[in-house]
């Protein structure tokens, strides 16, 4: 089988994949796309069936292509978001091959250049890799609970629908927009749903007829650097129903029982942090400090926003909240099933270089790896709090492209003669 040469090769045909080849395009680039499943395979299966993005239509999507069926300020839904990125592959006839899962990538010996192998055993050899996989890579779920005990347990990644889990409550641990979203759909279809909350952010959705993104926007909060401990922040933040803050003293108030993080399980018994005050509080202070700056912005430039002093009002607090449940007996509390909504790890098993610390995560500079040749895109907090969203992975590309171009023109410089 003969060996095909490309200039840069692109793992992954998600969000990251798109825009990386469209920068690579446009430069003028050489390039191959390949993606093992569909384009934005994600959205379409591991996503619940209810999802939409997170942010607006006008906000969340590339600049070139609009969403052709939400209105600018309404939510796509997870199919149309797929459909979004295929026919932007199409727009722009994007290099991509589908169903090729590439399997080893090693840097050549002796010679510029790396080697990729695919899982049907096709060769490919390029200048440049762009690992481009995203984020969401490996579902995490902590080893607390023994599959011994009979609890149906499984990650937000494989949940779909109420109607798919067993009869009983249901414990949801993680508060972050994916366990936010999907204990609010389980408590609306009438689940008793337990919601372990540990710390976040939690913005409003909108205030004074802008939504929060925009808010973000004019007060320089998406450019905000990556700084320790800041790039693992959750944020509880929903576009379901059209929309709403994520506000947890309303969902108790609903019959949602609160409680602190998780931390283990023993003879049927979980053990929770008495943290929940802490957490709550927290993503209180967050939401208002928001407001805060939202309104002295208006004031300071004089814009004719409508004002809503009823958003600063934060609710009683709620009697889980008062009086915190730190140990939980499962079977007693009729809890069936455990939805672990704790993120994802990363998987790299395929590129075999020489650019990742001791636990497997890249070692890069804003998506510039280590390894010479070697480019990361579609990570939280790559370069900028908004990274991993679909406009931000557009600005990161561009940055890698400009990157890989500045290398190719140091790669060609040739003296006009032999120094002296």
């Amino acid at each position: 089988m003969s060996v095909e040469k490309v200039e840069a090769l692109i793992v992954g045909g998600g969000q990251a994949g798109l825009a990386m080849s469209r920068h690579l395009g446009a430069a003028g680039v050489s390039h191959l796309v390949l993606e093992r499943d569909r384009i934005a395979e994600r959205w379409r299966s591991a996503r619940w069936e209810s999802l939409v993005a997170n942010g607006p239509a006008w906000h969340d999507r590339f600049p070139d292509l609009e969403f052709s069926d939400t209105s600018p300020d309404g939510f796509p839904g997870k199919e149309e978001v797929a459909a979004y990125f295929e026919t932007y592959a199409e727009k722009y006839d994007a290099p991509i091959r589908c169903g090729v899962e590439v399997t080893e990538v090693t840097r050549n010996i002796g010679r510029p250049g790396f080697h990729a192998l695919t899982g049907a055993g096709e060769e490919i050899e390029a200048d440049y890799v762009i690992a481009a996989t995203g984020a969401f890579q490996t579902p995490l779920i902590p080893p607390l609970v023994p599959e011994a005990t009979g609890l149906t347990q499984i990650h937000s990644a494989a949940y779909r629908a109420p109607g798919q889990l067993p009869e009983g409550a249901v414990l949801v641990v993680g508060a972050g927009s994916s366990g936010a979203q999907i204990a609010t759909e389980l408590l609306e279809a009438g689940r008793k749903v337990y919601l372990s909350v540990g710390p976040h952010d939690r913005p409003p959705r909108r205030y004074r007829g802008r939504d929060f993104v925009w808010w973000l926007g004019v007060l320089n909060k998406w450019d905000m650097e990556a700084t320790p401990g800041v790039e693992h922040t959750t944020i509880a933040v929903s576009g379901a129903a059209g929309g709403h803050t994520v506000d947890f003293r309303k969902l108790a108030s609903r019959g949602m029982v609160l409680l602190g993080r998780t931390e283990g399980f023993d003879a049927g018994m979980m053990r929770f942090a008495p943290d929940l005050a802490a957490n709550i509080a927290g993503g209180d202070e967050n939401y208002l400090s928001l407001l805060r700056e939202a309104d002295a912005y208006v004031a300071a430039n004089g814009l004719d926003l409508p004002e809503e002093p009823e958003a600063h009002l934060i609710g009683p607090d709620p009697d889980c909240l008062t009086q915190p449940i730190l140990s939980l007996d499962l079977a007693k509390a009729g809890i069936t099933m455990i939805i672990w909504a704790t993120g994802f790890g990363v998987d790299y098993s395929w590129l075999q270089v020489d650019s990742f610390d001791a636990n497997g995560h890249p070692l890069h500079i804003r998506g510039v790896s280590a390894e010479p040749g070697v480019y990361f895109l579609g990570l939280p907090w790559q370069t900028r709090r908004g990274s991993s969203f679909i406009w931000g992975v557009w600005f990161d590309a561009k940055y890698l492209a400009d990157h890989i171009c500045k290398q190719r023109a140091y790669l060609a410089y040739r003296p006009d003669s032999a120094p002296a």
